[in-house]
C-alpha cells in the first residue's frame, strides 16, 4: 500500500509529520489524547469525543480490528485520529474491517508514524489545544490561519450536534420495574445496556426537549442526564431541564451529566489543562475509602467551592486525612462531595442530601475500561 503524506499541526505552530490512513482531506478540531491500551472503537463512536482529533498515546492500534459490536453510539464523533502505527493487518474471530476501512468508510482523517510521545508531553506541558491534520495543504502559514478561524470549544455547543432528533424506546421496550426518561446529550450505549440490565425501560429524548413534554409523556420514575462533548456552559438549556426536575424527581448523572447537576446546583465549570481520558484513573470513593480504577473521558471539571464546599483542598491528601467537611450548602439543600481524582484532586462525583440526585464524572458504564465502578 503506497502511503501518502500528511501533517499534524497545532496552533501553537507545534508541527509532525507522517502517513495519513482513513480518509483524505483536512480536518480541525482541539487536540487531546487517550491514555487506554485497548477500545479504541469504543473511542472514536463515543460522541463526548465530538469536536476533537483524539491522539492514541498506545503505540499499535488497530491490531484487532473492527466490528459492529463495539460501536457506542450510531456513527464516529471524532475529527481525527493520531496514532504511532496503525495496524492494517487485524487478528480477531471478532473484526470486521480493518482501522484503516472504519476510519475511510467514516470519511474521518487518521495520521500515523508521528512520535505520539512527544506529542503528549507537549499537550501536558502546554495544554489542550487546536489544531489540524491535513493532506492537502503543507503551508504552515496557511494553516495555522485556518486553524485560529476554526471556533474554540470554550463556550461551544456541541451537544446539538450529537444529540438525537426524535424520542425513542430504547430496545423498543417499555418494560421494565423502573421507567427512566433519558437526556441525551451525546449517551453512550453501554449506559443503556447496563440500566437495562437493572430493569429499567428507558424513554430517551433529545438534550433540548423541555421538562414538561417528558411528564406529558409518561410519569417517570427517574431521569437520567448522560454523558456529553464539549463545554457544559455552552448547553445551558440542559442544566435548566435539570435544574427542573431537582426535588421533583430522583436525578442521576453521568460526565457532562456530573457537570450538569453542578450547574443546576448553582456551582461552576472550569476547563482542565489537558483533561482526563483514558482507562486507568485512580477515583477515591469516600463514603468507603475504596480506589477505583475508572474509565474517563472529559476536558472540563466541576469547581467543589462553586458549591460551597470550602473545607476541600486541593491536595488530596489534606482533604481526607485531616477529616475536613466536604459537605457544601446550595439552594436545594447540602451536597457532598463523594469522589476525588487520585491524580490531580479534582471532583469526581457529588450527592445531594435533602434531595435524590448523585452524579459521577467518570464512566461507571466503561466500554472500554474496567468494572471497578459498576456497582
Amino acid at each position: 500500500m503506497k502511503k501518502k503524506k500528511a501533517i499534524l499541526l497545532l496552533e501553537d505552530g507545534k508541527e509532525f509529520f507522517g502517513y495519513s490512513f482513513g480518509a483524505e482531506g483536512e480536518t480541525f478540531g482541539e487536540i487531546v489524547f487517550n491514555t487506554s491500551m485497548t477500545g479504541y472503537q469504543e473511542i472514536m463512536t463515543d460522541p463526548s469525543y465530538a469536536g476533537q482529533i483524539v491522539a492514541m498515546t498506545y503505540p499499535e492500534i488497530g491490531n484487532y480490528g473492527t466490528n459492529k459490536e463495539d460501536y457506542e453510539s450510531r456513527k464516529p464523533f471524532i475529527e481525527g485520529f493520531i496514532v504511532r502505527e496503525a495496524s492494517f493487518a487485524y487478528s480477531s474471530w471478532r473484526g470486521s474491517k480493518s482501522i484503516n476501512e472504519f476510519l475511510f468508510d467514516s470519511e474521518i482523517i487518521g495520521i500515523e508514524s508521528i512520535d505520539t510521545r512527544r506529542l503528549t508531553k507537549h499537550i501536558r506541558l502546554t495544554g489542550a489545544m487546536k489544531g489540524t491534520i491535513s493532506t492537502l495543504d503543507f503551508n504552515k502559514e496557511s494553516l495555522l490561519e485556518k486553524i485560529e478561524m476554526h471556533p474554540s470549544i470554550v463556550g461551544r455547543d456541541l451537544v446539538k450536534e450529537v444529540t438525537i432528533d426524535k424520542s425513542y424506546w430504547w430496545e423498543n421496550e417499555e418494560k421494565g420495574k423502573f421507567k427512566v426518561a433519558v437526556f441525551d446529550s451525546g449517551i453512550k450505549y453501554n449506559i443503556l445496556r447496563e440500566l437495562k440490565n437493572e430493569d429499567c425501560a428507558l424513554y430517551v429524548v433529545p438534550a433540548s426537549t423541555p421538562a414538561e413534554e417528558v411528564l406529558k409523556v409518561f410519569n417517570p420514575d427517574g431521569i437520567f442526564f448522560a454523558n456529553g462533548p464539549g463545554d457544559p456552559q455552552g448547553a445551558p438549556y440542559l442544566f435548566k431541564t435539570l435544574r427542573y426536575f431537582l426535588g421533583k424527581k430522583p436525578v442521576f448523572g453521568i460526565c457532562l451529566g456530573n457537570q450538569m447537576l453542578g450547574l443546576a446546583l448553582g456551582g461552576e465549570t472550569f476547563k482542565l489543562k489537558f483533561g482526563h481520558r483514558g482507562a486507568n484513573h485512580p477515583v477515591k470513593n469516600l463514603s468507603t475509602d475504596r480506589v477505583e480504577i475508572t474509565s474517563q473521558n472529559h476536558g472540563f471539571a466541576l469547581d467543589p467551592k462553586s458549591l460551597k464546599i470550602n473545607d476541600y483542598k486541593w491536595q488530596v491528601g489534606e482533604a481526607v486525612n485531616n477529616g475536613d467537611s466536604m459537605i457544601g450548602e446550595t439552594d436545594f439543600g447540602r451536597v457532598e462531595l463523594t469522589h476525588i481524582n487520585l491524580n490531580d484532586g479534582t471532583l469526581e462525583g457529588i450527592r445531594c442530601l435533602d434531595i435524590p440526585a448523585f452524579s459521577v464524572q467518570y464512566h461507571p458504564e466503561a466500554s472500554p475500561g474496567p468494572h471497578d465502578s459498576k456497582y
